[in-house]
């Protein structure tokens, strides 16, 4: 993108939220329910005479997540008619929320929140049989979240503020999810991303806004951004005159490009009004709000804080036990045994990273963290090598119940052997056996010590001490 604009992206993230049933009617909320049309009832089928009644699980889902990001909770809220016709709607019209959200303010990465607020899902239309359609009322009332954040001026490229629009939407997932109020699963359409965006040639003006709707994985909105932009300086830039013009567009995954829907509204096309009904709510009178900010878990911020503060380990670590909470308990349960060493900390959590995370297995499955705890401990006072700790990890079911891994390692002979004379018998028949390798070693090649190295602690079964190792050979080649 050319230096001289600027890309401009607001945020709208709806999340289905995880309640036993509906938005304003008892019905199931069910996200895995595979046959149609089951969990629905003359409330959510909008039959004439019914009534809703609003879920206060999900209300109270909502506070929760204006608490984590720092915003203000309503004291006074309603819920309002949305007004819009379409198959996937049985009322004609969607209860939302307008002028009285529940909350409102608060921040996330890059982006300031404008207002969260709740309201009730559509249904689920059905393209995939031929030349007609057919709508699955399953999701019908699914109480639904949406987050709005302020449009977001950026300086840098349409890459940067693309990429920047992807971290706010994982950000907020992983905050879903660690407060228990949605799994935000975007594969299964639990969360879907809106971007708006602009460009402008003037910092503190706004540009015609685009909306791309129902982005469902982050690498989708990176990309429909990233697109969207390139396509507007391109139109702001050529020759015939072409405006952009505002409207909302949806993202072609298989043409990896953007295409026009339908014309944007804007909030008086949907002639909202209050809800008459459903009552008025008074939320400072229902819920205790020091109760429960106090009662929030720890969030991925303060826990990236943490483990970065407090163990001093690899960003990429990090990232991986923030992303994988079980993977991240397991974590802590090694480190409990383990502190305040860092250097144990730090080679315990090399070895959940490298060598566990990545085996298909649960790493408990593979060894319980106080034997992992003790074998990095081992590995400190030079008792075991790595190589020898590895293969002990790997094959972990071969333990009795009750054993201590001193115990295995002695069973096995995988101590490490720090006896110069056994080591140095083992390295002189390693030179012997390798003269080409000796050779070239004394020719000036210095590196080749270590095919060397690892043919003596292979013969040792992985016991012999690697230093030790280096030490003889180079007193017997010198």
């Amino acid at each position: 993108m050319s230096k001289k604009y600027y890309p401009t992206i607001g945020l709208e993230i709806h999340a289905e939220l995880k309640t036993q049933t509906k938005m304003f009617c008892g019905c199931l909320n069910n996200p895995d329910e595979e046959e149609p049309n089951v969990n629905i009832c003359p409330v959510c089928m909008a039959h004439p005479g019914t009534l809703p009644v609003a879920n206060k699980k999900a209300i109270e889902n909502v506070i929760k997540v204006g608490l984590a990001l720092g915003g203000s909770i309503a004291d006074f809220s309603e819920f309002d008619r949305k007004n819009y016709f379409y198959p996937d709607i049985p009322k004609g019209y969607q209860i939302s929320q307008f002028k009285y959200p529940i909350v409102f303010g608060g921040k996330l990465a890059d982006f300031d929140v404008t207002r969260v607020h709740l309201e009730e899902d559509t249904a689920n239309n059905k393209h995939d049989r031929g030349d007609f359609s057919l709508i699955d009322f399953n999701r019908a009332g699914v109480p639904l979240m949406e987050l709005v954040t302020e449009p977001n001026t950026f300086s840098g490229s349409d890459e940067e503020a693309a990429k920047s629009a992807s971290s706010f939407a994982k950000e907020l997932q992983l905050i879903l999810q660690y407060l228990g109020v949605s799994n935000a699963n975007m594969e299964k359409g639990e969360m879907r991303v809106e971007a708006n965006i602009s460009v402008s040639d003037d910092r503190n003006k706004l540009g015609t806004k685009i909306e791309v709707k129902n982005l469902n994985s982050f690498k989708s909105v990176e990309k429909a951004i990233k697109f969207e932009l390139d396509r507007m300086v391109e139109l702001l830039e050529n020759s015939k005159g072409d405006e952009i013009v505002q409207e909302t567009r949806g993202w072609d995954e298989t043409k990896q490009k953007t295409f026009s829907q339908r014309k944007k509204e804007s909030s008086h096309d949907y002639r909202y009004f209050p809800e008459p009904d459903l009552p008025k709510m008074k939320l400072h009178e229902v819920f205790d709000l020091d109760k429960m900010r106090n009662e929030l878990p720890e969030l991925p911020v303060a826990k990236r804080a943490r483990y970065k503060n407090d163990f001093g380990i690899k960003d990429e670590d990090i990232e991986s036990y923030i992303n994988d909470p079980k993977l991240g308990e397991y974590f802590e349960g090694v480190v409990s045994n383990l502190l305040p060493d860092k250097n144990n900390i730090i080679l315990a959590s090399n070895f959940i990273s490298n060598d566990l995370a990545g085996s298909g297995k649960t790493v408990r499955e593979i060894i319980d963290p106080e034997l992992l705890s003790e074998t990095v401990v081992m590995i400190s006072n030079g008792e075991l090598s790595s190589r020898a700790a590895k293969d002990i990890i790997l094959v972990s079911e071969g333990f009795k119940k009750g054993q201590k891994i001193r115990e295995y390692a002695t069973e096995k002979n995988l101590l490490q052997k720090n006896d110069e004379g056994a080591i140095k018998t083992i390295v002189e028949k390693i030179i012997a056996e390798n003269p080409e390798v000796v050779a070239t070693y004394k020719a000036g090649k210095e590196n080749a010590i270590m095919s060397l190295v690892g043919k003596a602690i292979k013969e040792s079964r992985g016991s012999a001490n690697p230093q030790m190792v280096i030490k003889i050979l180079k007193d017997l080649l010198k």
